[in-house]
């Protein structure tokens, strides 16, 4: 799966990219949730919460793409 994510052109730096955006999105889902009234507050942080787990998947695919690049 990663070659052909190489093969389509993908670069790691687009997946690094992603992961840092995920960590952003996380960050603003939970400050939008503390301005926010305290019944949509459990929801935009469950929200976050999610969205911050996408980062690890983004930079570990961005590690097998810089591994694929170097062959």
């Amino acid at each position: 799966m990663i070659e052909k994510l190489h093969d389509m052109g993908i670069k790691s730096e687009y997946a690094y990219a992603g992961g840092f955006a995920s960590i952003a999105l996380s960050f603003i889902a939970w400050a939008s949730s503390q301005a926010k009234d305290s019944r949509d507050k459990a929801q935009s942080d469950r929200w976050g919460i999610f969205v911050g787990h996408w980062a690890p998947t983004f930079f570990a695919i961005g590690l097998a793409l810089k591994l694929e690049e170097k062959k």
